[in-house]
């Protein structure tokens, strides 16, 4: 496959508010992304405008308060996919197409037990949460992750291990917990967590550089297959240097941070 034939689809519905971000972010490195309603995929919109999920090679979960984050936040969203949509998903992540979710879009993963899913590709019920941030508000800044993948996650083959990135944030529910007290070790030996937030010199994270509590600093993880990623921070907010927030001082590169992350996939599905 080249990558002018790769198909990106970027679900929305009301609420979503990074969509033509999202879009933007994938046409950028050479794929045709299409902007698509939730009623699209479901019989719920005119002929002419129906989409099928099996056409896309990609799926994309932008951030945005979908459903006004009612209930919990990406939970109404979640709920809509899985009764309508629920068997092409999980047909969609098992025939090991990368599936993104960035802020709300990771929220949505969860709820929908796509992530961490460390037993079966959808759980039935939610296995963990983004809980409100330990601040008790919305953090919007800029943040510093480090790729801590082993090698799993195909979002981030072309990221350095160990190699820190500025993504920025924008949220006020991004705390990663579980029920299950052994949950951080387990991502752990599964190779699940793919970025933690570190301070701006690469030591641990303290608030603000974690800008939620999030145990373990985590800001993404991946599935146990590595082809479903959720992160809290807006990769497709940095795709050129342009839009660091020093951007001005010396650079090598026109480049984004966020860039990598989006090139990762195009590598994946044209190798």
């Amino acid at each position: 496959m080249k990558a002018k034939d790769v198909k990106v689809c970027v679900l929305r519905i009301e609420g979503t508010n990074c969509e033509d971000e999202m879009a933007e972010a994938f046409s950028m490195v050479g794929v045709s992304a299409e902007k698509v309603h939730l009623k699209q995929l479901i019989g719920q919109s005119p002929a002419s405008l129906a989409r099928d999920l099996e056409d896309f090679d990609v799926l994309a979960l932008p951030g945005g308060f979908s459903a006004g984050d009612y209930v919990r936040a990406g939970a109404i969203f979640a709920a809509r996919i899985k009764s309508a949509l629920g068997p092409q998903v999980k047909k969609f992540v098992e025939a090991e197409k990368p599936v993104l979710g960035v802020c709300n879009g990771f929220q949505i993963l969860v709820e929908l037990g796509l992530l961490p899913a460390m037993e079966e590709t959808m759980t039935p019920v939610p296995t963990a949460a983004l809980y409100t941030n330990d601040s008790a508000r919305f953090e919007c800044r800029p943040t510093v992750l480090r790729n801590d993948n082993r090698g799993k996650c195909i979002f981030t083959s072309d990221v350095q291990k160990g190699k820190l990135l500025m993504i920025p944030s924008a949220h006020g529910e991004g705390k990663l917990m579980s029920m299950d007290p052994d949950f951080i070790d387990k991502l752990q030996d599964n190779d699940q967590i793919v970025f933690r937030y570190v301070c701006g010199n690469g030591e641990p994270a303290e608030y603000p550089w974690n800008p939620n509590g999030s145990p373990s600093d985590i800001a993404g993880i991946c599935n146990p297959a590595g082809n479903v990623m959720g992160m809290m921070p807006h990769p497709e907010r940095v795709m050129t240097r342009f839009t660091h927030p020093d951007w001005t001082r010396g650079y090598s590169s026109q480049d984004g941070d966020g860039k990598a992350i989006f090139t990762s996939v195009v590598r994946y599905l044209t190798k």
